[in-house]
């Protein structure tokens, strides 16, 4: 059984940002988003960036109605959480084996709370580098664009790991 990725808005921002847009399907997973960061979160998104990720294999998740209950109750539980987390927590849920995507403190820590596997975009950077799914070169320049981005919060020495092991 392959493995679901759900990708909540913060994590496809970063690898946009990081150009690795274009490689991530190549990785060993299925990946979704949910409908409503799709639709709300994700709107500056081109149609073009649109078609790389689709005509990789991204697909956009439509939550069951009868699951809209526990977005719901989620909310209520964690009130610091939008809506769209809230639907990403779910969808990951939904899927058996599913793997969290997301660079958002408190959806992490509610996410593991929940006893969800949960990974931001290093471990992306990890898994692309681990299955030579594209040239090194791609992986260092993210990492760069990464560091010098203020808007992108990972910590500087993780990206230092991985840029020392690239170059």
């Amino acid at each position: 059984m392959t493995c679901v990725v759900v990708n909540d808005a913060s994590c496809l921002i970063d690898l946009r940002k990081g150009s690795l847009l274009h490689v991530l399907c190549r990785l060993p997973y299925r990946f979704v988003v949910p409908l409503p960061i799709r639709e709300s979160e994700l709107l500056d998104f081109t149609p073009q960036e649109w078609a790389i990720l689709d005509d990789g294999g991204m697909e956009t998740f439509d939550l069951p109605p009868e699951r809209m209950e526990e977005v719901f109750a989620l909310k209520r539980q964690h009130g610091r959480l939008s809506a769209n987390d809230c639907f990403c927590l779910v969808t990951t849920q939904h899927h058996e084996d599913g793997i969290l995507l997301t660079g958002d403190g408190l959806l992490r820590t509610v996410a593991a709370a929940a006893g969800l596997r949960v990974h931001g975009v290093l471990w992306i950077v990890d898994e692309l580098m681990a299955a030579n799914a594209c040239d090194d070169t791609v992986l260092i320049t993210a990492l760069e664009v990464w560091k010098a981005d203020r808007a992108v919060f990972l910590p500087d020495n993780l990206i230092d790991q991985r840029l020392r092991r690239l170059r």
